[in-house]
């Protein structure tokens, strides 16, 4: 089994990456209960919704950057 990386790629990312996490997380209808009780009290369903939607909305950036045509 695989071992689950704890250490940023790009450390200097990280920030806004939470601020990711918090904007997927309103979005999501989530950001109070998060308020009030914490991540560690959510569910696994809960916690993973929000991350399956910031790699979705991340492959889509990716996505529609790459299709744009490179400027030279």
């Amino acid at each position: 089994m695989g071992r689950r990386r704890k250490k940023a790629l790009v450390p200097e990312a990280q920030p806004a990456l939470e601020r990711f996490k918090y904007e997927v997380a309103e979005d999501l209808g989530l950001a109070d209960k998060i308020a009030r009780e914490g991540w560690g009290e959510m569910t696994s369903r809960e916690c993973g919704l929000v991350g399956g939607n910031m790699v979705k909305r991340m492959i889509e950036y990716a996505e529609e950057k790459l299709s744009r045509p490179t400027e030279r």
